[in-house]
């Protein structure tokens, strides 16, 4: 068993670490993508301070609970090698969970960008 974290230093490494294996997973840099094209609509669009606040908010929480469900996913394969139903539930209910959230997230960016959109199309 390791030593617990020494100092900040040291913690933040293995959170890096965290981050760096997440960027690896296919979904989390679809997610990326996705927050990369939302940030750049936002530039483009001029969105406010409290927008900014909401879609920074809804970005790190998706991708946040992407690696979540990346971790469930890598323990019950580690915990259960083999095929089995019982696993099969788990790793449904966290991609549901994500998937709530993406969905959540779409209504959300509609309410700040499409006003936004259709005046800048207006104008």
């Amino acid at each position: 068993m390791k030593a617990p974290c020494k100092n900040f230093w040291e913690s933040l490494h293995y959170a890096l670490n965290g981050l760096k294996l997440s960027s690896q997973e296919p979904h989390f840099r679809l997610m990326l993508v996705c927050a990369l094209v939302a940030v750049i609509a936002a530039i483009l669009l001029g969105i406010s301070l409290v927008e900014w606040s909401i879609l920074i908010l809804l970005i790190s929480t998706i991708l946040s609970l992407e690696t979540v469900n990346t971790l469930l996913e890598k323990l019950c394969d580690y915990l259960q090698p083999n095929i089995s139903p019982q696993i099969k539930v788990i790793k449904d209910l966290a991609a549901g969970a994500v998937l709530i959230l993406c969905l959540a997230s779409l209504i959300i960016a509609g309410f700040i960008f499409i006003p936004k959109i259709i005046n800048f199309l207006v104008s």
